[in-house]
């Protein structure tokens, strides 16, 4: 059941306001037909109190049924229903107020017609009111239910772009750990510390935004791990302004990008590879470019799913409802992927 317009303060203000009115109005012209003040004062307040009351019964109910398309003519008939029982009040109850002044019974009788037809259109108003109240509440309720759905759906959508994150880099670095353990055993334990403060590091991280700052502390566990897995031949160089280590990130989005860049830089070489991350602010965007070297005599474009850059195209354009936040583009030498985080 939608909650009445009654129940609103303004509304119900609005609504006292207007019959106090009425009734001064119907007052004033009583008694410009020579009906005695009290007689006057009776009239006004008990037809006005009466027809508060229907007013209020009709939007009541109304609370609870909803006339959809040739329906609404259930309503019409209900508020004529409702102005005839006024009448009918009116014709045997009011009397009554003053049996003796005659000319207050025959103006009452003269009245009844014009009485009618203004409860009718007040009736009928507070009814038109109702509805439209009632149809803006279910349209309000119908958007918030969408909005939540549609919000459930995109948090659902980006767990599970997560949880698809991490078993490809967990997998490698279980190898990498099987490789070593006989070769280097000591190496191959401070990996497995390493990948645990990793993996505890992405448990406790949500989807809600977080800072450069801790972001590239979680990203320099993951690195710490690659470089036990390719010793000197990997270099990282990270150059990050002091004025975008408080900018806002969402949490897990360098990793899977460093990772690609390390897979496309590294596997295809024998040599030393450094790959740079760059992080710069340009209002209104926190900009990074992760840059690794490229060959496109020996790279080989359909290696691997394609997952981790796709991956972060799509988190993006859950969070932020852009499809141009991620760029990435060969040059003669260098493979550079430039994210824009905007900031509010």
């Amino acid at each position: 059941m939608a909650a009445s317009p009654l129940n609103n303060k303004k509304f119900k203000v609005a609504f006292i306001l207007l019959f106090g009115i009425l009734t001064g109005l119907q007052f004033f012209a009583l008694q410009t037909f020579g009906i005695p003040q009290e007689t006057a004062l009776k009239d006004s307040a008990y037809s006005n109190i009466i027809l508060a009351l229907l007013c209020w019964l009709i939007s009541n109910n109304l609370s609870f049924y909803q006339p959809t398309g040739n329906k609404y003519i259930y309503v019409i008939i209900w508020c004529m229903i409702l102005s005839v029982g006024f009448c009918s009040i009116l014709e045997f109850a009011f009397p009554s107020i003053n049996p003796t002044n005659q000319q207050y019974q025959k103006f009452l009788d003269l009245s009844i017609p014009v009485r009618y037809i203004f409860s009718l259109l007040l009736i009928g108003t507070m009814a038109a009111i109702s509805m439209l109240y009632y149809n803006q509440q279910e349209q309000q309720e119908l958007e918030r239910r969408k909005n939540e759905a549609e919000k459930l759906t995109k948090e659902a959508e980006l767990a599970s772009l997560r949880e698809k994150l991490q078993p490809h880099f967990l997998f490698n670095s279980l190898n990498s750990i099987s490789a070593l353990t006989v070769s280097k055993p000591l190496e191959a334990r401070k990996m497995v510390h390493q990948l645990s403060d990793f993996l505890r590091g992405t448990l406790r991280q949500e989807d809600s935004l977080t800072n450069l700052k801790s972001e590239l502390a979680h990203l320099q566990l993951y690195l710490e791990i690659e470089k036990v897995r390719f010793g000197n031949r990997l270099n990282t160089l990270i150059d990050a302004q002091p004025n975008t280590l408080d900018l806002i990130i969402p949490p897990m989005l360098l990793q899977p990008i460093v990772e690609n860049a390390i897979k496309f830089g590294l596997y295809d070489t024998l040599e030393q590879v450094t790959i740079s991350i760059k992080a710069y602010f340009q209002a209104p965007y926190l900009i990074i470019e992760i840059i690794n070297p490229y060959d496109a005599k020996t790279a080989h474009p359909n290696k691997g799913t394609g997952f981790g850059l796709a991956s972060i195209q799509r988190r993006l354009q859950l969070l932020y409802n852009r499809n141009d936040l991620l760029i990435a583009h060969p040059t003669k030498n260098q493979f550079i992927t430039t994210i824009q985080i905007p900031q509010t």
